[in-house]
């Protein structure tokens, strides 16, 4: 994910929520297979502080996103 990023964004610029532009105006977004686990959870409460911490990233963090989802900061 970390190479995709640095690959796509260079030249371009970041977006939030995992998106960029690429230095040839294309709109990407580089998106970890485990958030559609997380975001798709019968636990609202954890889908939704995985939500809410994605909207605060540009590229975006697994580490991070895991904290979300076990209610740990």
């Amino acid at each position: 994910m970390d190479e995709f990023w640095a690959k796509l964004s260079e030249g371009g610029e970041t977006r939030p929520c995992g998106w960029l532009k690429d230095k040839f105006g294309l709109s990407w977004q580089i998106v970890p297979s485990v958030l559609e686990k997380m975001i798709h959870d019968p636990d609202s409460a954890k889908s939704e502080r995985v939500m809410a911490t994605l909207m605060d990233m540009k590229k975006i963090d697994i580490r991070s996103l895991e904290r979300a989802y076990e209610g740990s900061n």
